[in-house]
């Protein structure tokens, strides 16, 4: 652990910009902060999959799907990769926050949201292509 270069527990380095974004505490292990700083850049690489997706099947899958199923779906993969990319900043904010605080690390609701998002974009995918004869 780095030491505390403020006994009062705010960072002497940290400026104005970061106490109003992360409010008082130490400042964490670089390490942690770094894999939080890591798993938020995944979060944004899957969200500009989803979205890439979602342009994809506007653009291609035009002979494969009806239009109303193809339009439900490419909206659906884009609003999803839009609300993971704002959402992943969230997550990223209040673990940071509590790292620093020396609370615990919240669960993550993403996760669930996207898994469930996913399934529903791939099964509708699946009975689109499976009724189109």
């Amino acid at each position: 652990p780095m030491p505390d270069p403020d006994p009062a527990g705010d960072d002497a380095r940290s400026g104005r910009f970061e106490q109003r974004v992360l409010g008082p505490g130490r400042e964490p292990d670089p390490r942690f902060s770094l894999a939080n700083e890591r798993t938020f850049l995944a979060w944004i690489r899957t969200a500009l999959t989803l979205l890439g997706g979602g342009v994809a099947i506007e653009a291609f899958a035009g002979p494969v799907l009806s239009p109303v199923a193809r339009r439900g779906l490419a909206l659906g993969l884009v609003c999803l990769g839009m609300v993971l990319a704002a959402v992943s900043c969230y997550r990223w904010v209040t673990l940071e926050r509590a790292m620093r605080q020396d609370r615990p690390l919240p669960l993550n609701p993403i996760a669930l949201a996207l898994a469930a998002g996913v399934t529903l974009a791939a099964g509708l995918l699946a009975v689109s292509i499976a009724t189109r004869g």
